[in-house]
């Protein structure tokens, strides 16, 4: 193991219903290689065991009950406690393995963002070729509308400085899905591609079942692309996390009462 990073991070993992692939997502998450480490799930109203099992395991647990994939991720960016925020799927996908070296590059490159794409090096089983094809589309289009030369529009494994969120224009809008290519749309635009990069990493095929909604979510996606080019995109809920949110760490949480 290399020197301890002299920082302290953030791994936000937004979760619906994994209670089968979130205890082997959270061990597999490295310890001990940096000063201060917070793993955190923000929860959208599960119904099985996901919240016990993120507790048995001793992790932060922030109850979000406004739905969607990004709602969980702009109150997540609100309350993580590290100066730096990494974020991956609950599903096993992503490689948590590669945490550290992209936090690493990350300070020792002085970047400000970096996106991980999963299309290069995707393993065999991890993609259904309708998917395959969705993302590649997705992607095409964002590339065309927004020249900002991201080749992976879609991927949920992201590393990046908390303190990008002081300037209220990287502060991404929408609640659902779309939040993925509106974060890589915004750190591109208004942090450079200097300070603003792209990594491949490996992806897996997923433990459990998805949450996602194939031509419902693709079409959400598509859809809100060209109203964010054109500026007709709107924002539905206020930035950060409601007071009211049950969280672990205030000991407030439904599961803490039992």
């Amino acid at each position: 193991m290399a020197d301890v990073l002299p920082v302290s991070v953030t791994v936000i993992l937004p979760t619906r219903n994994e209670e089968e692939a979130l205890g082997p997502t959270i061990d597999a998450i490295p310890r001990d290689w940096c000063e201060s480490l917070e793993i955190m799930i923000v929860d959208g109203n599960s119904s099985d065991r996901t919240r016990e099992i993120a507790l048995e395991k001793g992790i932060r647990v922030h109850l979000e009950p406004r739905k969607g994939y990004g709602r969980a991720y702009r109150t997540g960016f609100d309350v993580a406690k590290g100066d730096i925020i990494v974020t991956m799927d609950a599903d096993c996908t992503y490689p948590a393995e590669e945490i550290p070296d992209l936090v690493r590059k990350l300070v020792d490159e002085d970047l400000q963002f970096i996106t991980c794409d999963r299309l290069k090096l995707a393993e065999e089983g991890s993609m259904s070729g309708l998917h395959n094809f969705g993302n590649w589309m997705l992607s095409f289009t964002a590339r065309m509308l927004f020249f900002y030369g991201v080749k992976d529009s879609q991927s949920g494994m992201w590393v990046f400085k908390k303190s990008i969120f002081d300037n209220k224009k990287m502060r991404p809008t929408n609640d659902g899905m779309p939040l993925s290519e509106e974060i890589k749309i915004l750190a591109r635009k208004h942090l450079g591609k200097k300070k603003a990069i792209e990594v491949s990493v490996p992806y897996r095929p997923r433990v459990g079942d998805a949450e996602i909604h194939t031509w419902g979510d693709g079409w959400k996606n598509l859809r809100f692309l060209f109203f964010k080019r054109v500026g007709l995109h709107r924002t539905r809920t206020t930035w950060g996390a409601l007071e009211s949110n049950p969280d672990s760490m205030n000991g407030n949480l439904p599961e803490q009462g039992k």
